[in-house]
């Protein structure tokens, strides 16, 4: 099982969804990690259905990455790639929601109301 990795940045680039003739399609982005005087620029993927989460994200939002670190080999050549698989705007709101940027959950509204007032119970 592969190591999952996080990372906040604040979105540089977006490119278009690339589709290849086998049907497989991806979609790369760009985030920029502060790093000291000299920030980072971190490539990543996204592959298939994961292409639609960049949708609704506008470059110059913070976001938050969750990702896994991919590697092979070909020709004795080694590639790395940083596979997302899970975006969202930094502030808690996240790809996948409604316009609020909330998943709808019929939990949601259980736990999003304020303790009544007359409840004694400490918890």
């Amino acid at each position: 099982m592969a190591q999952t990795f996080e990372l906040e940045g604040t979105l540089k680039h977006v490119y278009d969804v690339q589709t290849f003739a086998s049907g497989f399609s991806k979609r790369e982005f760009v985030v920029e990690v502060p790093d000291g005087k000299y920030p980072q620029m971190i490539k990543f993927e996204c592959v298939k259905d994961k292409t639609s989460m960049l949708d609704g994200l506008s470059v110059g939002d913070a976001v938050k990455v969750a990702f896994d670190i991919r590697g092979s080999e070909y020709k004795e050549r080694f590639y790395v790639n940083l596979n997302a698989w899970k975006l969202s705007k930094a502030d808690g709101g996240g790809s996948g929601g409604d316009e609020s940027g909330r998943y709808n959950s019929s939990l949601d509204s259980q736990f999003d109301n304020e303790p009544d007032a007359s409840d004694d119970i400490p918890f």
